[in-house]
């Protein structure tokens, strides 16, 4: 069982992991993720994520506006796809008046998806 309290090269281990594992960042018509931006995304997965890395294989991201281009309160839409070793992928969603907004959303949902997830495979 591994402890709470993990030291400096182990976090930095973890954070190798996790950063290495496949992340796909997808798009609508509507939605250009320049490179700079796309960077910022991996690092905000990899860091919110990392506890999870020895579950994890793979993260896919779909930011999508659901107007369009117009102007509307909470159009835009991200969909977090998690895939767990040995298990179905689990799917998160979230809206927000910004990306930013809705990303954040999305990844607080899976966090607790997978906190439930996997604390039922450790009780079992």
């Amino acid at each position: 069982m591994r402890s709470a309290i993990l030291t400096f090269r182990e976090k930095i281990k973890l954070y190798n992991n996790l950063k290495s594992m496949t992340k796909q960042i997808n798009t609508d018509k509507n939605l250009t993720v320049h490179k700079e931006y796309a960077n910022q995304l991996e690092t905000l997965l990899t860091e919110k994520l990392v506890r999870f890395e020895d579950y994890l294989t793979r993260l896919e991201i779909h930011l999508s506006d659901e107007n369009g281009n117009k102007d509307a309160l909470n159009d835009k839409k991200c969909l977090l796809e998690a895939r767990l070793k040995g298990r179905q992928p689990i799917v998160t969603s979230a809206l927000g008046n910004t990306y930013d907004q809705a990303i954040k959303g999305a990844i607080d949902k899976i966090k607790v998806s997978l906190d439930t997830i996997i604390g039922k495979l450790r009780n079992h």
